[in-house]
């Protein structure tokens, strides 16, 4: 059996940055439009987090029971190490999912919303199907897309409208800054694990790039929020403090862009998580004032 600090560690705790943003972002957008709401707000992170949770314990499962993670480098796999029976994580996966639909119906049937029912359900068919069933679209290389679209579009967007019954333009430069930073969150993991997703038949979108294409993705990613950032300060001039935030990526820059490889990245992950929750907090605190 697995110990309470394996886990903890098999839910993977740096990731929880990749929930938290979105939500920090859509409601400094949302107090923006005067339509902040705590409750809702809070529903809103709590179905980020069960929802992250549940991805990364369906992937943890999905992945081991294919045999992908036994020889990957990072943060411990229960399933691939053995530290976990698979229907234990299985059911884990299955209980934090769960958790996230019985949350997001909570919050669509007192915010009204009735119609955001099909972006949850959609949200949890894509933790899912990442890595589980048959063709897992995160051997197709759609990862990174996915994550753009669940923890950044719908994330901040999603906030945003269950507060406000609709969303700005802020919102969404918000919410394309965040996806941006989770994309490159993944495309920083993806990088450290092409040698052993190569060898295990995955071809997520860095192994189709290759080394030195996935590289340059993870520097153009980190780069957009920043670029957004110019461009929303032309109303919002707050917004610029945001780049108080960009020392934090000076590690992981160097790391991706000096060609670390294996353990040297792993820093790479948990820093680019920590700079998307700095620039969303910041965000946040921009457009509430």
């Amino acid at each position: 059996m697995a110990t309470v600090s394996e886990w903890v560690e098999g839910a993977r705790p740096r990731t929880l940055p990749n929930a938290i943003a979105p939500v920090v972002a859509g409601i400094g957008a949302a107090i923006a439009l005067d339509a902040f709401s705590w409750w809702r707000s809070l529903l809103a992170l709590l179905v980020s987090l069960s929802l992250i949770i549940g991805v990364n314990f369906a992937n943890d499962y999905s992945d081991g029971i294919r045999g992908t993670d036994e020889h990957r480098v990072g943060p411990l796999r229960l399933v691939g190490s053995g530290a976990a029976n698979p229907k234990a994580v299985l059911r884990a996966a299955l209980t934090s999912l769960g958790l996230a639909g019985v949350l997001g119906l909570t919050l669509v049937a007192l915010s009204g919303y009735w119609w955001l029912l099909a972006m949850g359900a959609l949200c949890i068919l894509g933790a899912w199907f990442y890595t589980g069933g048959k063709k897992p679209y995160g051997y197709y290389g759609l990862g990174e897309l996915a994550v753009f679209v669940f923890f950044g579009l719908a994330g901040v967007l999603g906030t945003v409208y269950v507060q406000a019954g609709r969303v700005s333009w802020d919102a969404l430069g918000c919410a394309v800054a965040v996806g941006s930073f989770s994309m490159a969150v993944l495309v920083a993991n993806n990088l450290r694990d092409i040698p052993t997703d190569i060898e295990s038949g995955k071809h997520t979108l860095a192994t189709r790039m290759g080394d030195g294409g996935t590289r340059k993705l993870y520097l153009t990613l980190v780069t957009v929020p920043y670029a957004l950032t110019v461009l929303m300060g032309v109303w919002h001039p707050l917004l610029f403090i945001t780049f108080v935030t960009a020392p934090l990526l000076l590690k992981p820059i160097k790391a991706v862009g000096g060609g670390g490889k294996g353990r040297e990245l792993i820093p790479a992950l948990r820093d680019t998580g920590m700079a998307m929750l700095a620039w969303a907090v910041l965000s946040a605190v921009a457009l509430a004032l």
